[in-house]
């Protein structure tokens, strides 16, 4: 067992505070990894607020990461000491019928992700230092640490130079917004897209529709920051509103709408999927990535005739339907060829114990991507 620093939430709602933890050591199928960074990602203040409720208080927090493994037990993706990994937020198995036809984001492991525990058995990893209370851990990471104890199925082993400082981005926030424009919003060269708040999502699913090959990528964001990098990063257009946006849209496609909307913003309400349903054309597609109050049994304002006889599609996405094993890999490799930005997503960087600071930052729309820097 050894000791770390950790972020917690002791309740909800509640705020982040860095306490002293205890670390056990790597069972088989676990390694243990010093955190090199961390992003910020809007679920984890998701678990403060409680939006998103977990299953064991305190709750380290934190589940876009990298790091460098410092401890291996014996485990059959062959991690050994200093190995760079980063985490797949979403654990991937292999086997289950997900992982076995290519949905490896919809792994079945991924049903424990909120409980704190480890999902093959009922048991903590990390401790209070104090007292010895079990502590939870985000998606069975808890990257706001500056050491960690995870699954093998977690972790994605990376070639040695991609800096690790913004490799972490990959294990959630780049491929949810990428993948949420190109693979769950298929779009296609001479498309127009709608990207719906811009945030460390909605920025990378800007990245991924102008990739695709997307005549007009319309960012749609109240923030100033946001619609100027947004367009930095390959936005055509950056309005405030989503009645300008459409408008724009149908512009562009005479009178038709947008080919898919996809909707990033930071508290989803069902007020937004509306307003997305009504910009797109028909057969379009609305991709819904944003979370809100996972608990809410609001009615979404969807018209029945829109999706029956205009044939729309409202599609959910988690981890912007990615292969993470796979993907992770594949967008480094674009990062390394100058196709994907990292560096340029990161607004701000903090330490370990700024991280209550970055999310107000966050909340008060200075950040496209807050980064811990261990």
């Amino acid at each position: 067992m050894g000791h770390t620093r950790g972020a917690v939430v002791r309740s909800a709602p509640g705020k982040f505070e860095v306490v002293d933890l205890e670390v056990d050591d790597p069972r088989p199928g676990e390694v243990e990894v010093k955190m090199v960074a961390s992003g910020l990602c809007h679920s984890d203040d998701h678990i403060a607020t409680g939006d998103i409720p977990v299953g064991t208080y305190p709750f380290a927090g934190g589940h876009e990461g990298s790091g460098i493994v410092t401890k291996a037990g014996a485990n059959k993706k062959g991690l050994k000491e200093g190995d760079h990994v980063v985490f797949s937020f979403l654990p991937s198995c292999g086997h289950c019928r997900w992982c076995a036809s290519g949905m490896q984001n919809l792994c079945d492991l991924g049903a424990g992700l909120l409980a704190g525990t480890r999902w093959e058995e009922n048991s903590t990893r990390l401790k209070m230092a104090d007292d010895g209370t079990p502590v939870g851990q985000m998606c069975g990471l808890s990257t706001f640490c500056e050491t960690t104890l995870v699954s093998e199925d977690s972790c994605v082993k990376v070639p040695d130079d991609i800096p690790l400082e913004v490799a972490c981005l990959v294990g959630c926030g780049v491929g949810t917004g990428w993948g949420s424009a190109v693979n769950a919003g298929g779009v296609q060269p001479g498309h127009t897209t709608i990207v719906m708040g811009i945030g460390g999502i909605g920025i990378n699913a800007v990245q991924g529709a102008a990739h695709a090959g997307a005549s007009q990528v319309i960012a749609v964001d109240p923030v100033a920051l946001k619609r100027e990098k947004a367009q930095q990063m390959g936005a055509t257009h950056a309005v405030e509103s989503m009645e300008e946006a459409t408008e724009l849209a149908k512009q562009f496609t005479n009178g038709q709408g947008a080919d898919q909307t996809v909707v990033t913003v930071g508290v989803v309400k069902p007020d937004h999927i509306g307003q997305a349903m009504a910009s797109i054309r028909k057969a379009g597609t609305v991709v819904v990535t944003a979370l809100g109050d996972i608990n809410s049994t609001e009615a979404l304002p969807v018209s029945l005739a829109d999706v029956t006889l205009f044939q729309k599609r409202l599609q959910g996405a988690m981890f912007g339907m990615s292969n993470p094993n796979w993907d992770i890999l594949r967008q480094l490799e674009l990062y390394r060829t100058g196709a994907l930005k990292l560096d340029e997503l990161v607004t701000s960087t903090y330490t370990l114990d700024q991280v209550a600071e970055a999310y107000d930052d966050m909340h008060a729309g200075k950040n496209i991507r807050g980064v811990i820097r261990y």
